[in-house]
């Protein structure tokens, strides 16, 4: 079963906006809808200790992304820079696009 839509979705450009990871910027990496999380890159790295298997006979201390709530990114304007709100509009042909509330200013999907 699909979870809810969201407007940022994988490539976008986004700043964090709450947290310990504050006016931080990166690309996301992954949007997990079911959990209304994302992961974007650079931000809220974590270390975990992983044991040796076939696979990685070293084993050692591997460092990831984690997720962080999609409530606390927004979305940054390619125009002006600044992170924005976004809502859809429709166009005459059907297609829906993203705008940027701030500039008025369609944001493409990547």
């Amino acid at each position: 079963m699909a979870g809810p839509k969201y407007r940022i979705v994988k490539g976008d450009r986004v700043r964090v906006i709450r947290g310990n990871y504050r006016n931080q910027e990166g690309t996301v990496l992954r949007v997990l809808r079911d959990e209304g999380r994302v992961v974007v890159e650079g931000v809220n790295r974590r270390k975990k200790h992983q044991r040796p298997t076939q696979a990685d006979p070293d084993g050692g201390i591997i460092t990831f992304e984690a997720p962080i709530h999609i409530s606390n990114v927004m979305l940054i304007d390619p125009t002006t820079g600044e992170p924005s709100r976004v809502r859809m509009r429709a166009e005459a042909d059907g297609m829906k696009e993203r705008i940027a509330v701030k500039s008025g200013n369609p944001i493409p999907k990547p």
